[in-house]
């Protein structure tokens, strides 16, 4: 037994070698906070608890890379589980995997083939934990195909601050993130400090909007066989209600997948198009976009790297933002991106509503969707009026959607909303509420 354990101590010197002679040794590239030693070795090895969010294509890769790296305490989350499409690029998994919990496959393959990581799964949304989860981790890398997940996980990190009696950020409380994604040939990678560097929500206009067809393509003169599965989803289900009252489309559920294909196949024998299949169907419903495999290797280098360079201080990390491009030869480009100083979500300043008192619910509602700083989802709104809490509207629960839509027809000023009047706005995109404040201008009336 002895002699087994000195030749795992000897086996484990060598392994590391190259990560000893990194945090080891001084170097003149290296942090003003840098200083080498034994402890900051085991710190990353044993003390440092990171959470991988997203155990897709580039999640499949972080994985590999934090092990790689020493990383031994280790958390992944991702309500996703595994389909046969993913078996090209997701290479943690294998096809006797096909409808496991990626999460929980792809830990067990990382415990198995690298020894001593401990890879803990989490088969669940990211929205199921709380605060606490967060803010156990010293760091979180993110590997998600969604903008609307990265800003709800964004407003999460920001709530996560807490504030001296200064007013100044506790330095403890901040939770470094470490955010890439691919699209085709293209990727992007960027470190979030809250309170240091900007948030998702300072640069949103970096994340191109998603592709909408018009309605009246959509209705009458369908050439595409999206067109179709659009129609099935925006006119069809809500009409028909295949699967009972206020059932939403669950993008991950096989049934609801498979009517809307049978329904979208039914509309283009109509019109003589070819091309509905399960995958097309489940790529318009997701907003799925093809991924490549190399695009996601490069991007998983980048943000491992950057996670490394942040818990070990050994290098200064990203000035803050890197895209790559290999559509034609290889390019990349970084660039510092600047916080926004009336940013929803870190600025801690109220937005500004302007409208007229004429103004209906639902322009403000539509504003707050379709501005290209702010982009919620469903926005929910509650104010104040009289010293009474009301309910403006609230999209988040269906019966509670059916008792205020009608203060969507009605104006401001029939609903007692004067100058200045403070709007609570709740949205599925951030955890955090959004103060709104009204500002009439009598000019546009």
């Amino acid at each position: 037994l002895d002699h087994v354990t000195k030749m795992e101590v000897q086996s484990d010197s060598a392994r590391w070698k190259g990560l000893r002679n990194l945090l080891l040794r001084g170097s003149p590239i290296a942090g003003n906070e840098f200083e080498p030693s034994e402890e900051l070795f085991e710190f990353i090895q044993k003390q440092c608890r990171v959470l991988v969010v997203g155990a897709g294509g580039i999640g499949c890769e972080v994985l590999k890379d934090l092990a790689l790296m020493s990383f031994q305490n280790l958390e992944v989350i991702d309500m996703d589980t595994i389909d046969l499409s993913n078996l090209n690029r997701q290479f943690l998994f294998r096809q006797t995997d096909i409808g496991q919990p990626k999460a929980v496959v792809a830990a067990n393959f990382i415990n198995k083939r690298i020894y001593g990581c401990n890879v803990t799964p989490h088969y669940s949304k990211i929205q199921d934990k709380d605060e606490s989860f967060y803010r156990s981790f010293h760091l979180i890398v993110c590997g998600l195909d969604s903008i609307h997940a990265r800003r709800w996980l964004n407003g999460m990190i920001v709530g996560l601050l807490e504030y001296n009696e200064d007013g100044q950020v506790d330095p403890a409380s901040i939770v470094p993130m470490v955010d890439g994604g691919s699209e085709g040939f293209k990727g992007n990678a960027r470190v979030v400090l809250p309170s240091i560097t900007p948030c998702i929500d300072c640069t949103l206009d970096l994340y191109p909007p998603q592709v909408t067809y018009p309605l009246c393509t959509i209705a009458h003169t369908p050439r595409l066989p999206e067109h179709c599965v659009e129609y099935v989803k925006i006119i069809q289900w809500p009409k028909e209600e295949p699967f009972g009252r206020s059932v939403t489309i669950d993008g991950d559920n096989p049934d609801h997948l498979l009517w809307l294909c049978d329904q979208a196949q039914k509309r283009a024998d109509q019109y003589g198009i070819q091309g509905v299949t399960y995958r097309l169907t489940q790529g318009v419903i997701k907003r799925i976009i093809p991924a490549v495999a190399s695009t996601n290797a490069v991007i998983a280098a980048s943000i491992s790297t950057e996670a490394f360079k942040i818990a070990s201080t050994c290098c200064p990390y990203m000035q803050n933002y890197m895209m790559f491009n290999d559509i034609d030869g290889v390019y990349t480009f970084t660039f510092t991106g600047e916080k926004r100083d009336d940013c929803p979500t870190c600025s801690l300043k109220p937005i500004t509503l302007s409208f007229t008192e004429d103004s209906t619910l639902r322009d403000v509602r539509d504003f707050l969707m379709n501005d290209p700083q702010l982009r919620m989802k469903g926005p929910s709104m509650t104010t104040v009026v009289r010293g009474k809490n009301r309910s403006l509207y609230i999209a988040s629960i269906p019966s509670l959607e059916e008792a205020t839509k009608a203060n969507l027809k009605k104006t401001l000023r029939d609903l007692e909303l004067e100058d200045g009047h403070e709007i609570v706005i709740g949205d599925s995109t951030s955890p955090k509420t959004v103060i709104g404040t009204l500002k009439y201008n009598y000019n546009m009336e």
